[in-house]
């Protein structure tokens, strides 16, 4: 009897797929049933070769070796995954097998990790494609009675081997270049590099920004009414010129105001979208401090350990019309805890989709990210996991609650000849915002005339004016990056930008911006893995090395409009539209064009972080670097590559202004220092602790005693109250 081979990517999904499949017997790789043998990758077995497979010379970096252009690129197998790759080549290969379903992550690159494999092992058998949001036991059912030809899917495995390839030849050859060129570890790519560009522009336009203070005037009514001054040709509240204001407070003063309009209008909001990647990640940072990179991770589990959660990788924030018969199911599975008493209200009505989170259109791989079927247990969740499920949860009932009601008024009064305004707000009905115990959970823009409650009044009244004042305030520059908004520049670069044409910021916006919500995150960490960029605080600046490299790039290279242009090719050749070696072909040639610039710079690259500490490895002195989470010691020598620990930022907090510490030292020398200026050695801060537990636990020991004896007629007399009160006299 023949048999089905299902590659999954990693061993926790094959797990469940071959309980679904019923494959029990568990062999040293694989899991077999009657019908199907369930193997998996590691994440990724087979990769592209490196330079010293295709010739020795390559061995040692050389700037005369560049550009490194191999006719056809080579898959190798990766050296630690080597003993998992064979068994799954030798199940591949069993006479006995006669198709293979691809069942690794339903994207481009989990393509890739499949196809590579098969390609690695010479495997020409039949290929089926399964293709799941989420990884319950309903979903991998339903999805594997739905089988897809794998000839559908080879345009998209095209479109990864391109992007693996062309990384490769443009990545590799100007790193090397650049690194051999200035004898300094400096790597470039389409995407860090150009988000590299983007954190020094927006320091720049910090630097060179200059205030401009503004003004305004603001009379108060004897009702404590604020009106605000509104320019009558321009409609703006503010002016950048104080003589008129300073020559209209003349005007109104010991005036009252008379009321001669009175708008109101009904408005509804609907809850914000449904989440997708970024979106998560940017939200995990502003209201947790977490990394896109621990986002994703802790996302991952929550889909593919919980299984609670549909599949993070996606860049919808719709689902699709196939989902809405789904969603009471759904609801019912997360009506638990916290969430039951929402869930009731949802459940007084039928549950409808509507176009504000239903769109097939808007959906491309993957639908937005939200619950599964299956109920979770949140005792079993850490409080990271509790915290971003709780935020995709809330997102999710939120879309199915009524909108937002509210009745808008504007009132507008007149002083003297000039027009003065207020706005307030009437709550209709909370709707969704019910969901949310504060009101910048959905993060609404700031008006810039605060919304007041509002007193029962009429066209034509009188407001007798209590107080006109001149307002003044100062403009202010851009914040710097942080983990989250920088996730929000790569996915739209084209504000940032100013020299490409409007047609090419088109394609920029099309294609999606600087990576994918797959790799945002993860070059993020490697600008910091470079030391391309660290952090003060949760502000994100480039670093000296980080500014000198961009000066020494070649210029397009910088802009994200190259990047944009590559992912629209990808996509075409996603599509069937443009033969990948075309693609890859014309950058061949830009890798030549790049490696050439390089050579032929007269650019200086000079390290200003030389220390006189001396590698105890090879003895160069060793440059000292700001790291993500600490000051380091590198060694100059990137052969080298030794690294030591000046100081690490701990999750200790500083007594005075709470700020987390950094432990700087080795041994008994070992110092807590923060940057309000705090010290304490780490000796006296344990011995400090220690008190302030034991205090804390006498404490709590008292109160236990105090609420025993008022529970009690007789008095307080046991085993048990003796012990403690030992404690408390000690």
């Amino acid at each position: 009897m023949s048999k089905v081979l299902v590659l999954a990517e990693k061993p926790s999904v094959g797990r469940d797929l071959a309980r679904v499949l019923r494959c029990n017997r568990k062999e040293n790789g694989y899991f077999e049933g009657e019908k199907h043998i369930v193997t998996w990758a590691l994440g990724h077995l087979v990769t592209l070769a490196d330079p010293e497979v295709y010739d020795d010379k390559y061995k040692s970096w050389k700037l005369e070796d560049l550009p490194m252009l191999p006719s056809q690129l080579k898959l190798v197998v990766i050296k630690q995954s080597g003993k998992q790759f064979n068994t799954v080549k030798t199940q591949m290969t069993r006479k006995d097998v006669s198709e293979i379903v691809i069942a690794t992550d339903a994207g481009r690159e989990g393509e890739l990790v499949a196809r590579w494999i098969i390609e690695k092992a010479h495997i020409n058998k039949p290929i089926k494609r399964l293709w799941i949001s989420s990884v319950t036991d309903k979903a991998i059912q339903e999805g594997f009675s739905k089988l897809r030809p794998g000839k559908e899917y080879e345009s998209l495995y095209a479109s990864a081997v391109a992007r693996a390839e062309v990384d490769w030849l443009v990545g590799i050859n100007a790193t090397r270049a650049l690194t051999c060129k200035y004898n300094a570890q400096l790597s470039c790519g389409r995407v860090q590099t150009p988000t590299l560009a983007i954190i020094a522009a927006r320091e720049e336009e910090i630097k060179t920004f200059k205030p401009k203070e503004y003004y305004g005037i603001c009379a108060t009514g004897s009702n404590h009414l604020k009106l605000i001054w509104q320019d009558k040709n321009t409609k703006n509240i503010r002016t950048f010129d104080k003589s008129v204001c300073e020559a209209l407070l003349n005007t109104v003063r010991n005036k009252s105001a008379e009321v001669v309009e009175i708008d109101k209008s009904y408005k509804k909001k609907f809850s914000p979208q449904l989440y997708d990647l970024t979106e998560l990640q940017r939200d995990g940072n502003r209201l947790f401090g977490f990394s896109p990179k621990e986002t994703t991770s802790i996302m991952q589990r929550l889909y593919e350990n919980y299984k609670v959660l549909t599949y993070p990788r996606t860049d919808s924030r719709y689902i699709s019309t196939d989902i809405v018969d789904t969603l009471k199911d759904r609801v019912k599975a997360c009506s638990v805890g916290p969430y039951s008493q929402i869930a009731s209200e949802i459940f007084k009505k039928p549950i409808k989709g509507n176009s504000s989170f239903v769109d097939n259109n808007k959906v491309s791989d993957h639908h937005a990210i939200i619950p599964t079927e299956q109920m979770p247990m949140l005792s079993s969740m850490s409080d990271m996991e509790r915290k971003i499920y709780d935020l995709v949860v809330k997102r999710f009932l939120a879309a199915l609650y009524p909108p937002f009601e509210y009745e808008q008024i504007t009132l507008k009064a007149k002083i003297g000849s000039e027009f003065f305004i207020a706005t307030g707000k009437t709550i209709i009905s909370q709707g969704w915002k019910a969901i949310y115990e504060h009101v910048n959970e959905e993060d609404e823009a700031k008006e810039d005339v605060v919304e007041q409650l509002l007193p029962k009044i009429n066209r034509g009244d009188t407001i007798s004016i209590t107080n006109v004042v001149l307002t003044t305030g100062e403009t202010k520059p851009p914040a710097p990056f942080n983990e989250g908004t920088l996730l929000s520049a790569m996915e739209n670069p084209v504000k940032y930008m100013s020299n490409e044409s409007e047609s090419l910021k088109k394609t920029i916006g099309e294609t999606g911006g600087l990576g994918t919500v797959a790799t945002r995150a993860d070059i993020i960490e490697k600008l910091f893995n470079s030391f391309l960029i660290e952090k003060n605080g949760k502000n994100i600046f480039i670093t000296a090395k980080g500014k000198q490299l961009l000066a020494l790039v070649p210029e397009e290279l910088k802009s994200p409009a190259l990047t944009a242009q590559w992912e629209q090719k990808l996509g075409y050749i996603a599509k069937g539209s443009l033969n990948k070696n075309i693609f890859i072909n014309d950058m061949k040639k830009y890798a030549q064009v790049v490696v050439s610039e390089i050579k032929n710079s007269q650019d200086k690259f000079r390290h200003d972080n030389l220390t006189r500490t001396k590698c105890p490895e090879c003895g160069k002195f060793m440059l000292e670097v700001n790291g993500k989470k600490g000051k380091m010691l590198v060694c100059q020598d990137r052969e080298c590559g030794h690294r030591k620990n000046l100081s690490i930022i701990t999750n200790a907090r500083c007594s005075t202004c709470h700020k987390k510490l950094e432990l700087r030292g080795e041994g008994e020398g070992q110092i807590f220092v923060c940057s309000c200026g705090f010290r304490e050695k780490l000796s006296t801060f344990n011995e400090r602790k220690k008190k302030e537990s034991t205090k804390s636990s006498k404490s709590e020991v008292a109160k236990y005693m105090r609420e025993q004896s008022k529970g009690n007629d007789g008095p307080f007399n046991s085993a048990m109250a003796d012990a403690l009160a030992k404690l408390q006299l000690k």
